[in-house]
């Protein structure tokens, strides 16, 4: 029997790029623990390749991805599934965000749930017009449990988030272009390889270092920064400059800073 998660590496000209396909498409490509455990092994080799420039990810059959496999989960303790589903899935795709390489989603089918979330931790995401995207984990009593809800906030917008997730309805992959949860949409599966074919040549043309530390830059923007923000609060504050600045704010003249 094939394994559920495939890998394949090609050439092109002085570069590489690597394809990782969801391979279990009787079921509409829904992730089980053995998926995950596959990808998670997967993703050292592929970040420590200095050839591969770019990954792609995507799927056999109908759909990209149903999301998480209620079976693996449904019959889980609160804490079982907490500590041996959530924790698991929100790291491996942790890892797949944070690969040196560009990441791309190619939608051949309908992303939903986690299937969203998946795709939503890579860099590029193009769709197949058919293609529908959503978070229907509410209609089940349920929430996003993979880091979704704030991957989409962060991609979409808090409003359009909500919309998705309070209201548990998928939208069209052209409205998803329009809210910029996906980068690009194709008509057909020729058109989706020659759009990607594109961006791979442009991906396996730039300077590696540069695409790695680009993303590490743009990484900071999904960490939490309360503390950090907090803390340059209370050092402003403990400042001989901030002492200053209130006490001629309250004397109404202005302050005079030494920096210090």
């Amino acid at each position: 029997m094939e394994p559920e998660i495939l890998y394949s590496r090609h050439q092109r000209g002085d570069a590489a790029w690597g394809e990782i396909t969801l391979n279990r498409p009787a079921k509409g490509n829904a992730l089980n623990m053995p998926m995950l455990t596959q990808l998670a092994s997967l993703l050292p080799d592929i970040a420590g390749d200095r050839e591969v420039r770019a990954l792609v990810i995507r799927a056999q059959g109908r759909f990209f991805c149903t999301g998480g496999d209620i079976e693996s989960w449904s019959a889980l303790s609160p804490w079982d599934m907490a500590q041996d589903w959530i924790l698991p899935g929100i790291d491996v795709f942790d890892k797949i965000a944070a690969l040196p390489q560009p990441v791309i989603a190619a939608i051949t089918g309908h992303a939903l749930g986690g299937g969203l979330e998946l795709a939503m931790a890579a860099d590029l995401r193009i769709a197949l017009r058919p293609a529908r995207l959503g978070t229907p984990e509410v209609t089940l009593g349920m929430i996003s449990g993979w880091m979704g809800v704030r991957r989409l906030a962060e991609i979409a917008g808090v409003a359009r988030a909500r919309h998705l997730t309070l209201l548990g309805s998928p939208i069209t992959a052209a409205q998803a272009l329009d809210w910029g949860l996906v980068t690009a949409v194709a008509e057909d599966l020729a058109d989706m390889e020659q759009q990607l074919g594109v961006w791979l040549d442009k991906l396996c043309a730039n300077g590696p270092i540069a695409m790695a530390l680009t993303k590490n830059i743009l990484a900071t923007m999904h960490q939490d920064l309360r503390r950090q923000h907090a803390a340059a609060v209370a050092q402003a504050a403990a400042s001989s400059d901030c002492k200053e600045g209130v006490k001629a704010f309250l004397e109404k003249r202005k302050p005079v800073y030494h920096n210090r």
